[in-house]
């Protein structure tokens, strides 16, 4: 403490790059403080810092972090502490830029693993951003001092080092997280792809605003279609159970069927208590499926959906720079599969019309040789039957997909009711539906490793993300706006630079690109985040394998390898 104070008086009102002086370590009574790097400048990302704070100093009970689960939530709670605290405690702004701004990662509705906040064997490493103030373009120590030895003081203090004073609040949080986890590895054994627990709040406060509707009508499953899963830390829990095979929610505009969807494509995530969804969990390979006209498609097979194109164009190796709303909705499903997903969400309001359905009257009019598309409602069945895929669907507008549904639920004003005989008896005497045994080919698909190099020029690298909507990598800037499951920009940042990591790793070996970044997800899973960076960056969030897939099947400049050695694009 006492060299970080000298340092500062010295510097004071030197040129901002004197504050580069400042980089190593600080004992303080409490924690060590490390600055890895000092910024140039105040319009520079901010200094990167890290505090330790050891096991004796913060004394967590050894319970908290007896699993990897209780870990990670554990870590997200002090992160959530940390992230008030600075509320609490920071000044904020001094000066220019983010002169006098400290930062963790924001913390949402879901808990994620980060890399934030890190428990090992009870120490504790909080990985911050600190802005140095600046007094116009010179180092103002005065107010560095003030960030540093007291503001920063009592972010740890309250923060941190308090966490003992809430020994309930924290328990809880961890046990709740360790409870959805369970209920979600239920799933399986009771042939269900969901569970939406009685007393859910499933409404959000608008479409930017992901926190709990508080007046929101309460979930409420009919006993048809309730089932009981276990907890570690309470009671059974009572809920609808989303059976494998075919579901679709109907109903009346603005009666909660997207609501009830959102819920679900977001049960593949834990959720802090109190968000509502808490006890809402989904198969964790479940994808949220749409149509995204103008997207870019490389080298994918989507001929079980689409064929016999105009002018001879192949669809079993389709490439295109803007694909329509048809041929994206067929890709996004062909490459779901291929990365293991078992569960498609799918609303009707997202999708392309002629993909979903061809009724009667269209299919008398177009002759079958002249329609390329066989609609979703001819191939629904043969997922469920031949892929072992089920298919989650928001239906209000065609009752054409009674006729393969197994399960139907009507939602009435938020309540959910099970429709199923009726949809059932209105579909007897329906028109024979003609379709084709789906068949799913499997092609390796090799990308050349220069085009996932994120070079924007000589000896600089770039990976941004900007919130979950976009991902700048290198020269190229990736459109995610329609991937609808990413929930935090941090996972975009680490998605970036596990791509990053995918092209590093394979430039001795040509991998299938779905093989190759499950190994680069597997190795951070195992390893943690800190293997795929060039620096220590508190930033990240580990992505689940679909969405890291999603991000590479959307870039414009990706080439593959075909089989015959040439390149594809």
């Amino acid at each position: 403490m006492d060299k970080l104070k000298h340092l500062l008086e010295q510097i004071d009102h030197h040129g901002y790059k004197a504050y580069k002086q400042l980089q190593g370590e600080y004992y303080f009574p409490d924690f060590l403080l490390r600055i890895d790097h000092v910024q140039g400048d105040p319009f520079a990302d901010p200094s990167r810092c890290r505090v330790f704070i050891k096991k004796a100093i913060i004394n967590l009970n050894k319970e908290l972090y007896g699993n990897r689960i209780r870990r990670i939530t554990l870590e997200d709670y002090l992160g959530r502490r940390i992230e008030a605290a600075i509320k609490q405690h920071v000044q904020g702004s001094r000066g220019a830029g983010k002169s006098g701004e400290m930062f963790i990662v924001r913390y949402g509705q879901q808990v994620l693993e980060r890399n934030s906040v890190l428990v090992r064997n009870g120490d504790v490493e909080v990985r911050l951003q600190i802005g140095l103030p600046v007094d116009g373009r010179s180092v103002n120590g005065r107010q560095a001092k003030v960030m540093l030895f007291e503001e920063l003081v009592n972010v740890v203090q309250s923060g941190l080092l308090l966490v003992q004073d809430e020994p309930d609040i924290v328990q809880r949080h961890v046990d709740s997280v360790e409870d959805q986890h369970h209920l979600r590895e239920q799933l399986q054994a009771k042939e269900l792809v969901a569970f939406i627990a009685d007393s859910s709040m499933l409404p959000r406060v608008s479409g930017v605003d992901d926190r709990p509707l508080e007046e929101a009508v309460r979930f409420c499953a009919p006993n048809s279609l309730a089932v009981e899963l276990d907890r570690l830390h309470g009671r059974p829990l009572r809920g609808l159970g989303v059976s494998k095979g075919i579901t679709l929610i109907v109903g009346g505009g603005y009666h909660g069927k997207s609501t009830l969807l959102h819920a679900i494509e977001r049960g593949v995530y834990n959720h802090i208590p109190g968000d509502g969804r808490e006890c809402v969990v989904t198969d964790p390979s479940a994808f949220k499926i749409r149509a995204e006209d103008g997207r870019a498609i490389t080298g994918i097979d989507i001929s079980p959906f689409i064929n016999n194109l105009p002018q001879g164009k192949d669809t079993r190796q389709f490439s295109t720079q803007n694909a329509s709303g048809s041929t994206s909705q067929a890709a996004n499903i062909i490459e779901a599969l291929a990365s293991g997903v078992q569960t498609l969400l799918i609303d009707e309001d997202t999708s392309a019309t002629n993909f979903m359905i061809r009724d009667q009257r269209m299919q008398a009019l177009v002759a079958k040789d002249k329609e390329p598309i066989t609609p979703l409602v001819q191939r629904i069945q043969d997922l469920y039957q031949n892929e072992d895929v089920s298919v989650v669907l928001v239906m209000g507008g065609s009752g054409d997909y009674f006729d393969v549904a197994d399960t139907v639920i009507m939602m009435d004003n938020y309540a959910p009711r099970d429709v199923t005989d009726e949809a059932k008896a209105l579909a007897q005497g329906s028109a024979p539906r003609e379709a084709g045994s789906l068949v799913i080919h499997a092609h390796l698909r090799i990308p050349q490793l220069e085009c996932l190099n994120p070079k924007l020029r000589e000896g600089k690298e770039k990976i941004q993300a900007f919130e979950m909507r976009a991902l700048r990598y290198g020269r190229q800037e990736i459109d995610l706006s329609r991937v609808e499951q990413l929930v935090d920009s941090a996972q975009l940042r680490a998605i970036g630079f596990l791509i990053r990591h995918y092209a590093k790793q394979s430039s001795r070996q040509h991998k299938d690109l779905v093989s190759g970044l499950s190994d680069a997800l597997e190795e951070v899973e195992s390893h943690g985040l800190d293997q795929i960076t060039p620096y220590i960056i508190g930033t990240l969030a580990i992505p689940r394998f679909q969405e890291l897939v999603a991000v590479v099947n959307r870039m414009r400049g990706l080439e593959l390898i075909g089989m015959d050695g040439q390149m594809t694009n």
